[in-house]
């Protein structure tokens, strides 16, 4: 087992009572682009609704900027240039909202799409696309 990954039991199941609040937020994120890239932005808001502490909202934030960078390392050094630039305004976008829940919902989704765009210039094709948000949002 990795440092910070959750335990599993002998069924592989995770054991929700050993994960972090690092580790729900990366999940929360991952879960959200899955469902938003599934084309249910439906279900993906009420997974942000059902987010009503700040703290929690923050770790998410952190699970998007996790994989946003992730994604991003293999791009040219301009455009990660721009996805560095487009990270400190998401930033500021977080800073200005502490203590607000729906402000900090709305820098979610900004953080989102900034992890699908991100995910797009590291794969313009689709289908290709699609099997690296697979790949990246598997942990």
């Amino acid at each position: 087992m990795t440092a910070g990954a959750p335990a599993t039991g002998h069924s592989g199941v995770v054991d929700a009572s050993s994960e972090t609040p690092a580790d729900l937020g990366a999940r929360r994120a991952r879960q959200y682009l899955h469902l938003v890239d599934s084309g249910r932005p439906d279900e993906a808001e009420q997974l942000l609704q059902g987010l009503t502490d700040t703290r929690e909202l923050v770790f998410v934030g952190a699970g998007f900027t996790l994989l946003a960078r992730r994604i991003g390392r293999p791009l040219p050094t301009a455009m990660r240039a721009q996805a560095s630039s487009r990270q400190v305004r998401l930033g500021r976008l977080r800073d200005s909202n502490r203590g607000d829940v729906d402000g900090l919902r709305d820098w979610l989704r900004a953080a989102a799409e900034e992890v699908l765009l991100v995910a797009g210039l590291a794969e313009p094709d689709a289908a290709a696309r699609h099997r690296l948000l697979d790949l990246t949002l598997a942990g």
